[in-house]
């Protein structure tokens, strides 16, 4: 198991005690890549003088050490320094040290370990996931030559006789509170570099090397705006928060609230405490898209709002972290990775939208932002905050047994009804003999909303123009001779794309089997869509969002802000739109397919249905004006579709959770999911079977189901197996999971993830 020195972060670990041996100062070392396990290093004098803090080697700071038989350098991370007995051992000598102030502290080097410890990642893999690239890699920054007077100089410069413009300099640079870079100088001295350099000859000024901000951040200014008054559920969900901020310990409330309720706005009233106790606040969100409308919320309430998330730049990033890490930030805006923000005085974490797939990471480490957030504030003792009109099932379960404390907000704010929900059944003919993606009632709807002057958001789950290729004469399918997938038709790069591995191919004229130039190419997506309104509704001004409409940075808040103003008449795409997202004047959302996930081979298909309908039926009616919500499906009598119809949580998680327990699934168990990959599938196949033997032998308490081949059995040119190991708890699965984690010698190129509380089954 990686990781298991618990006593890592101690003062004086208990197998570094002193004794009458020699003494040395030596560093434990985690490396961010190649070998795993942690590696010690002799510290030289030169890093262990206090003096000389920027090279000073201590926890948190990146390192470079030698590593092998050829002293490769290599980088890693410092996560311990102590004076120890070597035992005799010849410990190579620690190389350099790189950072100039340590980038973790102890309780992010503790979050990492636990992080490592429960999603079985080594621990150096962990620290490169919570630090940015940008931050790594200081973008933004660059070395300059900073000038200073020195304090003898200071002391006799009355009697210093210089020319006019080098004595101005000199004064200048005197009177400064911090050192200046050469623009700077010659700038406010208004002189050129020459009597600066004379100066430096003079050795009347002294200069040192240091890496600097190139550009300072700026906001845009924001109008400020008083709170809303808060109507009795809101107020009474405040005053539940409020009671455990004044705790001092951690809590964990689930607060559930229909769509339109006003979570929001409670949470921005319980930060406003925290800001009062000059803490700080942590705001999770789960999409790109949300992320703007978000921050312009907390911007309006708040001086001092970072944004951390995956579209900024790495100049971007590593300025808001600095800011964060300084303690001037009041609250932090983020997607997944904000939960990292390395805020000094944490006083309450919010996850909106907790029951999105976004929230849990699907490279490594696979971590969940909610576990890790149940840990780090458990660490800090503050509160954790989930709001959801959709709880995931784990969290419902936890609020049911009482490990959370619900919070509920039934009712929307002003007592604004939940649009209606109609169901239109796609297996009656009549509703599909127009052709295209829209029915007969669904175009009617759209005619009347734009007619009223209303918008219209339409919801079709899949990205491209059409989703597969074929030919009608011999029933030949196009597919990616990588993945095994169906290639996507894009048509404005006319290519067809796999989404899987982005292999981009022309798109074939002819049938390459049997030659037939009748090849058809089916199925729609939200570029397909998007033709099909342009052309029904020639004059609406359409919008359409997915990730390859909405690249470039800036571009999803641009799109909304748009929408906010009135210049779209409809905005349709992926998921993306379907949360968070408040429009008053929406007065129509269509679900133009609620089935694309529903049937998929995974034991949250349902759940995930149910979420994904709800959500967007919820973005209308949130105006005077009111909404309506039409709904296409093949399966209008699914337990999901029936629920999310009537906008009842309570029923759906009534009778799938009685399903879940049947079958031990989360929330009644816990599951790990280990995938094995390789080019040859019998071998492949193979060592999937021998893994799951170790299991079985390692752990009577752990359940084994499979090895099988994956939905999606074939990616990149890997055969791809999986098996589900099944536990009362994590522990469990962690006992059983151990001789996968003992190095032992696998066939070429194959290879293995476990996935902890694995939400992806593909």
């Amino acid at each position: 198991m990686p990781g298991q020195q618990q006593n890592l972060f101690d003062t004086q670990p208990p197998e570094w005690e002193l004794d009458d041996a020699e003494m040395k100062r030596v560093a434990r070392v985690v490396l961010s890549a190649g070998p795993h396990g942690e590696f010690d290093y002799l510290v030289a004098d030169q890093f262990a003088d206090r003096q000389k803090p920027e090279i000073f080697a201590e926890a948190g700071r990146r390192v470079q050490v030698p590593l092998g038989r050829g002293n490769r350098p290599v980088f890693g991370y410092c996560v311990a320094v102590a004076v120890q007995p070597t035992g005799g051992r010849k410990l190579k000598p620690l190389g350099k040290v790189i950072d100039p102030a340590p980038l973790l502290s102890s309780r992010m080097l503790e979050l990492g370990q636990w992080i490592a410890d429960y999603y079985l990642t080594p621990l150096g893999q962990v620290l490169e996931g919570i630090l940015p690239a940008g931050v790594r890699s200081k973008a933004g920054t660059r070395e300059t030559t900073l000038f200073s007077v020195p304090t003898k100089v200071a002391a006799r410069m009355t009697r210093l006789d210089l020319p006019e413009k080098q004595a101005r300099a000199l004064t200048l640079l005197a009177a400064s509170s911090k050192p200046l870079a050469m623009k700077q100088l010659m700038a406010r001295a208004e002189c050129t570099a020459a009597p600066i350099n004379a100066l430096r000859k003079k050795q009347l000024i002294e200069s040192r090397v240091e890496r600097i901000d190139t550009d300072p951040l700026l906001e845009e200014e924001v109008t400020r705006k008083p709170p809303l008054e808060l109507n009795a559920q809101q107020a009474a969900a405040l005053a539940s928060i409020t009671a455990a901020l004044d705790k001092s310990k951690q809590t964990t409330l689930l607060l559930h609230g229909v769509t339109g309720s006003g979570k929001t706005e409670v949470y921005i009233q319980a930060i406003e405490k925290v800001v009062s106790f000059g803490r700080q606040a942590v705001v999770l969100v789960p999409e790109i898209s949300l992320t703007p409308q978000t921050v312009g919320r907390f911007r309006e309430r708040f001086d001092r709002v970072a944004v951390l998330h995956s579209h900024q730049s790495d100049v971007e990033r590593h300025r808001q972290w600095k800011r964060i890490a300084s303690g001037d930030v009041q609250v932090v805006v983020g997607a997944r990775s904000a939960i990292f923000a390395p805020t000094p005085h944490l006083g309450l974490v919010v996850i909106d939208e907790e029951h999105e797939t976004s929230f849990k990471q699907d490279t490594a480490p696979r971590y969940h932002a909610r576990e890790v957030a149940l840990k780090r504030t458990t660490m800090d003792r503050v509160p954790l905050v989930l709001g959801s009109a959709t709880p995931s099932l784990e969290a419902w379960h936890a609020a049911s047994t009482g490990d959370y404390q619900l919070v509920s907000l039934p009712d929307r704010v002003s007592n604004l009804p939940l649009p209606v929900v109609r169901v239109i059944d796609l297996r009656n003919h009549e509703h599909r003999k127009f052709g295209g993606a829209l029915s007969r009632p669904l175009q009617q709807a759209i005619h009347a909303a734009l007619a009223d002057g209303g918008q219209v958001i339409l919801l079709l789950n899949r990205r491209g123009f059409s989703t597969h290729v074929q030919c009608p004469a011999c029933g030949f399918a196009l597919t990616c001779p990588a993945c095994d997938v169906s290639m996507v038709f894009h048509r404005q790069a006319n290519q067809v794309v796999c989404h899987w591995c982005d292999r981009v191919e022309p798109p074939p004229t002819y049938c390459p089997e049997c030659k037939d130039a009748n090849i058809r190419y089916g199925g729609f997506g939200t570029q397909k869509l998007e033709a099909e309104v342009r052309a029904r509704f020639p004059k609406a001004n359409v919008l359409r969002m997915d990730t390859d409409s909405m690249r470039r940075p800036g571009s999803h808040e641009e799109a909304l802000d748009s929408f906010r103003r009135g210049e779209i008449d409809v905005l349709l795409g992926t998921q993306m739109i379907a949360k968070g997202l408040d429009f008053p004047n929406v007065t129509l959302v269509g679900v133009v397919n609620a089935d694309t996930a529903l049937h998929w081979p995974d034991f949250r298909a349902a759940e995930r249905t149910f979420h994904l309908v709800t959500q967007v039926a919820g973005r209308t009616g949130r105006g005077e004006r009111g909404g309506r919500v039409l709904v296409q499906t093949l399966s209008p009598d699914h337990p999901a579709i029936v629920a999310a119809t009537r906008h009842d949580y309570e029923s759906f998680a009534a009778s799938e959770l009685p399903e879940r327990e049947a079958l031990a699934y989360p929330p009644f168990g816990r599951m790990a999911r280990v995938v094995v990959r390789g080019p040859i599938e019998a071998v492949t196949l193979a060592v999937a079977e021998e893994f799951a033997g170790k299991i079985r032998e390692a752990s009577d308490a752990v359940r084994v189901v499979g090895p099988a081949p994956c939905p999606l059995a074939k990616l990149r040119d890997n055969y791809r197996f999986h098996l589900l190991a099944m536990g009362s708890d994590v522990d469990t699965l962690h006992v059983g999971l151990a001789p996968l984690s003992k190095k032992a010698s696998l066939p070429d190129n194959v290879q293995w993830i476990a996935d902890i509380d694995p939400l992806d089954m593909m």
